[in-house]
């Protein structure tokens, strides 16, 4: 049975989210069936968007926030908005707040997770000492409440801010920024990870109307793959990535969970309900109210866990040098195709796992199973 999920409980202050259920589904945890999503019972939690933009506003800034906020109503969460009039933009100033919200870690830790819906800031440039969304006290509040288990989702051009910080960068998804995109139009998304909450909903092949993002670096390395386009069904332009061009994906970061989702420009996609039930996926699975699918978990996360666990003495070196052998094994498999095997090694990497005496790191190998198991047939 999967330990209950801990994050936001570590750390925060009086009055935050409260997990009240210890139910997971372990459906695909020791089999090679599809697990599903469970949620957590949860008392009612807090959401933070963030809409400040410094450079080039985005029109469905407003469209995500109301729709977030009847999504939050039709689901059990409340939330704040932070989208001040600065320069050329109008801002929210009918719903937000009057000073900023990144005052400490502490006073972050009221929100279950933090929305980033497409705040450009105009650090392109990468200077430094250019104005950004988050100033240095601003972003080590942030730093702060990530480290303590906070969640973050990234829309669209959360990609496009804070250039000049690589640790946001690193957030975001493996260092992928925003670089360019063609004029808006149709194209294919195709479903990766089809087992993540955010993603039981989605059609193997995504038909959408949007703008399509190139980005600097490919996150695969980094990150656990949602979304992929389809870059021969639509024009790519100048700086198309070729055949592997990831759009959504997601990871644990740093003990907080990231979940990035490329589309959702155009301001239709706020009314468009498998679109919105894919967005609160992001949400819920990001506030820890439920998991599934893997949970976002990546083969070299789990190589480094195992890596770490090694320095225990003899008997730990032996045994983290056993899974470390099962580990490359299973990501051979899986990146040859064959999901089934990958799950079936991970099984064994599991069981010898528990000679560590180590609840993370068999907990993350149970995670990586159900994910590869939850690939079979598809």
């Amino acid at each position: 049975m999967r330990k209950p999920l801990s994050l936001l409980t570590t750390g925060l202050a009086a009055g935050a989210l409260l997990l009240t259920g210890a139910g997971y589904a372990s459906a695909g945890a020791d089999s090679d069936a599809a697990a599903t999503s469970a949620a957590v019972t949860a008392e009612p939690y807090k959401v933070l968007v963030v809409g400040k933009t410094l450079g080039f506003r985005h029109s469905h800034i407003d469209d995500t926030t109301n729709a977030v906020i009847q999504l939050g109503q039709e689901h059990g969460f409340t939330v704040d908005v932070w989208d001040p009039p600065i320069g050329r933009s109008p801002g929210q100033p009918a719903l937000s707040m009057a000073t900023t919200p990144f005052t400490s870690t502490e006073a972050l830790s009221q929100y279950a997770t933090i929305m980033f819906a497409s705040p450009v800031d105009g650090t392109n440039s990468q200077n430094p000492a250019s104005p950004r969304t988050l100033d240095d006290a601003e972003l080590a509040a942030f730093q702060g409440y990530i480290h303590q288990g906070g969640g973050f989702v990234g829309l669209h051009a959360a990609t496009d801010e804070m250039h000049a910080v690589p640790w946001f960068s690193r957030l975001t998804g493996g260092s992928a920024r925003f670089r360019n995109h063609p004029a808006q139009q149709t194209a294919t998304m195709v479903v990766e990870s089809p087992n993540h909450p955010s993603t039981t909903m989605l059609p193997k092949q995504w038909v959408r109307f949007d703008e399509w993002y190139n980005f600097t670096a490919n996150p695969r390395a980094d990150v656990h793959v949602l979304l992929t386009l389809d870059e021969s069904t639509y024009n790519p332009g100048n700086g198309a990535m070729g055949a592997d061009h990831p759009i959504a994906w997601c990871h644990n970061f740093e003990g907080g969970r990231s979940w990035y989702e490329g589309a959702g420009h155009v301001d239709a996609s706020y009314t468009d309900p498998l679109f919105l039930d894919h967005l609160l996926g992001g949400i819920e699975w990001t506030a820890g109210v439920v998991e599934g699918g893997g949970n976002c978990v990546t083969f070299p996360e789990v190589e480094k866990i195992t890596a770490d666990l090694g320095e225990g003495g003899n008997r730990n070196a032996k045994l983290s040098r056993d899974v470390a052998a099962y580990l490359a094994s299973a990501e051979a498999a899986a990146e040859a195709g064959d999901h089934a095997g990958a799950a079936h090694i991970l099984k064994q990497a599991k069981g010898k796992a528990h000679g560590l005496q180590d609840d993370t790191i068999v907990t993350k190998l149970a995670d990586l199973q159900e994910w590869q198991g939850g690939l079979v047939g598809w």
